[in-house]
């Protein structure tokens, strides 16, 4: 499967986690030369504390668009080294 944002493929792999609706890849499939830190943090009750990148591609932005748990909860462990996707990122 493929992540694709603004005509660019962001992350490709057949090795996916399902999750609440939501497609985990493995962080090695995130192509890094899109991505940038984010300062952002979000909580899970039951996953645990997310950080997020922002994808940029051809100088357009989309914020917080990609997120991840550095150290999910023993319940969440199968999305540890995973990222997933939204804001309009396509999985296909």
């Amino acid at each position: 499967m493929k992540a694709i944002w603004n005509g660019v493929t962001i992350a490709e792999s057949d090795d996916l986690v399902t999750i609440e609706g939501n497609y985990y890849f493995p962080e090695s499939a995130l192509k890094r030369a899109f991505v940038r830190t984010s300062d952002k943090h979000s909580h899970c009750p039951w996953k645990g504390t997310a950080s997020y990148y922002t994808l940029v591609v051809d100088g357009v932005e989309n914020a917080d668009a990609c997120w991840y748990y550095p150290e999910p909860s023993e319940a969440a462990e199968q999305i540890k080294g995973r990222v997933a996707f939204w804001k309009g990122v396509e999985v296909m």
